[in-house]
């Protein structure tokens, strides 16, 4: 499985993806919703050593950083996660978030298993709306969406997802 380092909205940033994860539920459509919290994945690694763990507590300094979830854009699916699309807002790339996620990738890119995808210069940061989305309802997917605001807010947070046990876990 997976060990993830995330980064969390604020509030009212969380409660406006909820309510977008609603609007395609109420459409009979699929959506993260039930046990998932809005974030923004920053690092994927196989294992996250323990020192690894304490350097990301210990040298992040973080402060909230603002942030605008705006265009919506599909993903092709990766195969292990089964068939469909996956339905994303991106998260526009400001400077102090690009500087924040190269610290964060500085410091987990020695561990095993991490993911190209998300490093530096390759990262597409976003907030997942859905996944799994079947071909023959992308078009309305997109559409229950397409008129939502974008949203303003905040990184509020950084929190640890550990896959292997389903536990997460605040670490600023």
């Amino acid at each position: 499985m997976v060990q993830s380092v995330e980064l969390l909205l604020d509030e009212d940033a969380e409660a406006a993806v909820i309510a977008q994860w609603q609007l395609l539920v109420d459409a009979g459509l699929p959506a993260q919703g039930g046990h998932h919290r809005p974030h923004v994945t920053a690092a994927v690694a196989s294992e996250l050593w323990p020192s690894v763990e304490q350097r990301l507590e210990r040298e992040l300094d973080f402060v909230p950083i603002p942030v605008r979830v705006g265009a919506i854009v599909l993903f092709r699916a990766r195969v292990s996660r089964g068939p469909g699309a996956v339905l994303v807002r991106l998260v526009v790339p400001s400077a102090p978030l690009l500087a924040l996620h190269r610290r964060i990738h500085d410091i987990v890119a020695e561990c095993p298993g991490t993911q190209a995808n998300l490093a530096p210069d390759e990262w597409t940061p976003h907030v997942t709306l859905a996944r799994r989305l079947p071909r023959d309802r992308l078009g309305s997917a997109v559409a229950t969406v397409l008129d939502e605001p974008d949203i303003i807010g905040y990184v509020a947070g950084i929190r640890r997802w550990d896959s292997d046990n389903r536990l997460n876990w605040q670490i600023a």
